[in-house]
């Protein structure tokens, strides 16, 4: 698996000209208001290649965002298997963009299509998505794309230090039904 597209976006593999964008995004406090800090250049360097690395070896994971008619980097999105260490199990969607492309509509378009991939192609069950408890826009997008809130499934995050960001919203989404 290569890359989807949507309307406006294209989800891809990584490229090395996503590197200082992707390490921009990820200094930027408003970005990250909802992480435990901001990330270095190295961790940011480490983050992507992790993504890029997960692409490789499942053929899905956390792609890289662009829009199309720009041909601009934006963020990530994806699915991605939750850690071993997490209460939900399964497997977890998820977006990270930068803030000039908030509020176009972009996440959830992304975060559709890889619903799409994850029912269609991969044939899960179930996706998930967990986000800090005061990430209210995240928690917003959950909803658009159809996801509702387990609210006996939060959880305080064990990778996440004690603080504001540690206590977690679970949401889920069951697989279409399919007729036969």
């Amino acid at each position: 698996m290569g890359e989807l597209s949507t309307e406006r976006l294209l989800l891809r593999h990584w490229r090395e000209s996503d590197l200082e964008p992707w390490v921009a995004m990820n200094a930027d406090p408003q970005v990250r208001e909802f992480f435990p800090g901001l990330a270095t250049r190295e961790q940011s360097a480490a983050t992507m290649l992790r993504c890029q690395t997960g692409l490789e070896q499942r053929g899905w994971g956390w792609w890289a965002v662009e829009v199309l008619d720009t041909s601009e980097f934006i963020g990530m999105t994806g699915l991605d298997p939750v850690d071993a260490n997490m209460p939900s199990g399964g497997v977890e969607i998820g977006w990270r963009l930068r803030r000039s492309a908030w509020g176009h509509g972009y996440a959830s378009e992304a975060a559709r299509a890889c619903l799409a991939y994850g029912f269609d192609e991969l044939a899960l069950p179930e996706i998930v998505a967990l986000t800090a408890a005061g990430n209210l826009r995240s928690q917003a997008v959950m909803r658009r794309i159809g996801m509702t809130r387990d609210p006996a499934g939060d959880f305080d995050h064990p990778n996440v230090p004690d603080g504001p960001v540690r206590r977690h919203t679970l949401f889920r989404i069951q697989a279409p039904s399919r007729s036969r």
